[in-house]
């Protein structure tokens, strides 16, 4: 047997392996294990694992040549080390190198073969903890491997018996190994740095892309996460990334939906799968291959694939941003980077528009609380009815002082902390003692408070307003008047409370424009300063302080009266945050 055949032999597979290796660096599987955080932990160990592996396929797709074998460990078990560092290097070298003394495959050169094979993995992995980055050069492994295999021969020479034999080995097979496995070596490592640089390249485009989708998408999530906010958004990525759709969600509805799927993904109605609920309690990204595993219930759903990441605010989950491929769009491990990062751009801006909204109710509390402490028209109306009642009923004047006394004092000292619903009922409780004093039978109250329910935190002033409400603009709008009735309820975990009166109730269209974040601060019919900053206020001070799923809602019919309600956990977002 000829140097030269082994040469060819040896060039031969060495072209097979690269190929290979080439296949599975670039397969989507295997890379995105690369990138998932929750596979950094596993890194070393498998890196030790693939390198050793291909030392030991180093070892078979070599040639046999005297009771020995010409390989292409070194390859291998270099490159590990120079790649993943001295653990990685010493775990190939001992992987390979131990499997060719343990096998005592080709007889006579086991042990200093094997000896050889970690030394090589044990010198590359030094290197690479001493350099770093720089380690992983041609201009570092071709010296590295010329030298490792030139001590691979002459271990041989020295520790392979009978001696004669071994020096005919190695002069056949020394000049093939040394050649092959350094240019092996060189071809390894810069075939691992082009695959690098070009993940680099692709990450800087995605950041580029990612910064571009935020700045069009910024001004529309300045409104915070509702359906128009979500559809712009939805929009804007759709247009900009290739996919089969795109869709926002908040805890429990559809907000937007573009592209594949819009037919039965519906704005406003119910979230359909049943990944994104995991999501949602789970709060991590998912990459979901299977159409079985999205969960949704439409048979003939064109989505094959999803990327589904949680949007977060003050550290609670208020929605997702899904990604979705089909057989003619498929999603990637690139995607799935990009979706994790808009995600987190998108939960940065909410918390960003959140510190906004904050600063402006200080500025509409502020107000509310000038209104409360200069407000002439109910101070004046009640000294008038309590002078009225100095003439007839002294006793009853008296009462009515100290209930305009209690309060205007918790009017003035809004900007208290939590305090018991007791508390907060007092004060409602004198506001109506005032009221019936001015209106009489016009006005009927009945508040019914379940017992537990007393010394339930709440934030100050949130029921008063609501009962000013439906007096001022609800049963003091009909010519007989009507009742009120509060209503206080423990349901789990949570605190239920209802404000019900039977005035002359609103529309759609005004049940809307009280809600309305960004409308005016009044509206047709009602008060400017007391209707639109109460209730709006009370809206936005309750989604604030204990999230999305804490919301005013407002049931009203024309003529028949208006029913405002909401629920509180016992336990504010603020605090659990």
């Amino acid at each position: 047997m000829h140097t030269e055949y082994i040469i060819l032999v040896l060039a031969e597979r060495l072209g097979l392996i690269i190929a290979a290796v080439f296949l599975l660096l670039t397969f989507t599987p295997v890379e995105r294990m690369g990138i998932e955080p929750s596979f950094s932990k596993y890194r070393t160990p498998l890196l030790t694992l693939f390198f050793g592996l291909f030392g030991i396929l180093g070892t078979y797709t070599g040639n046999s040549v005297f009771q020995s074998v010409a390989n292409l460990r070194a390859m291998a078990v270099i490159t590990g080390g120079l790649f993943g560092g001295p653990v990685v290097g010493i775990g190939a070298g001992l992987i390979a190198g131990g499997h060719r003394i343990l096998f005592d495959l080709h007889g006579f050169s086991a042990y200093p073969c094997g000896l050889a094979t970690f030394t090589e993995g044990l010198a590359a992995g030094l290197i690479a903890w001493r350099y770093g980055r720089r380690a992983l050069s041609w201009k570092v492994a071709a010296p590295l491997a010329l030298v490792g295999e030139s001590l691979h021969m002459g271990l041989v020479l020295l520790l392979s018996r009978p001696f004669p034999e071994a020096v005919e080995l190695v002069k056949l097979i020394a000049p093939p190994m040394i050649s092959v496995n350094t240019l092996a070596v060189v071809i390894m490592v810069e075939l691992i740095n082009v695959f690098f640089q070009s993940r680099e390249r692709r990450d800087s485009l995605q950041a580029q892309q990612i910064l571009d989708i935020a700045n069009l998408t910024v001004s529309h999530l300045r409104a915070g996460l509702d359906q128009n906010s979500a559809q712009q958004t939805a929009l804007i990525i759709h247009e900009r990334v290739h996919m089969a759709a795109v869709a926002v969600t908040d805890t429990r509805n559809v907000l937007a939906h573009v592209g594949a799927g819009s037919d039965h993904h519906l704005p406003g109605l119910p979230i359909h799968t049943q990944a994104t609920r995991q999501v949602l309690e789970t709060g991590k990204p998912r990459f979901i291959t299977k159409r079985s595993s999205i969960g949704c219930d439409v048979p003939d759903c064109p989505n094959t694939s999803a990327i589904i990441v949680p949007l977060t605010k003050a550290g609670q989950i208020v929605g997702t941003l899904k990604f979705y491929g089909s057989n003619d769009s498929p999603l990637n491990a690139t995607l799935f980077e990009l979706c994790k990062g808009l995600g987190k751009l998108f939960s940065t801006q909410l918390e960003l528009e959140d510190l906004r909204i904050k600063e402006r109710m200080l500025a509409h509390a502020e107000i509310r609380r000038l209104q409360a402490q200069i407000n002439p028209h109910f101070l004046f109306n009640s000294l008038n009815t309590i002078g009225s009642f100095c003439r007839t009923n002294a006793e009853k004047a008296r009462e009515l002082l100290l209930d305009l006394s209690f309060y205007m004092r918790k009017s003035l000292d809004s900007s208290r902390g939590f305090i018991p619903l007791s508390d907060e009922l007092e004060q409602v409780r004198s506001y109506l003692a005032i009221e019936q004093a001015r209106f009489g039978h016009r006005i009927d109250v009945h508040l019914d408070i379940e017992g537990g329910c007393a010394d339930w935190p709440i934030p100050p002033l949130i029921i008063q307003p609501l009962v000013e409400n439906s007096i001022k603009h609800g049963i003091l709008g009909s010519k007989s008047g009507g009742s009120v009735e509060v209503r206080a309820t423990l349901a789990g975990d949570r605190l239920h409370i209802r404000v019900t009166d039977n005035g002359r109730g609103m529309d759609k269209a005004q049940v809307h424009a009280l809600l309305d974040k960004n409308g005016p601060t009044g509206r047709p019919g009602l008060d400017t300063c007391r209707a639109g900053i109460g209730i709006r206020n009370c809206a936005s001070r309750l989604e604030q302080i204990y999230g999305p799923d804490c919301q005013l809602d407002i049931d009203s019919t024309p003529g028949k009266g208006t029913r405002i309600s909401f629920s509180i956990p016992r336990t504010p977002l603020s605090a659990a945050a």
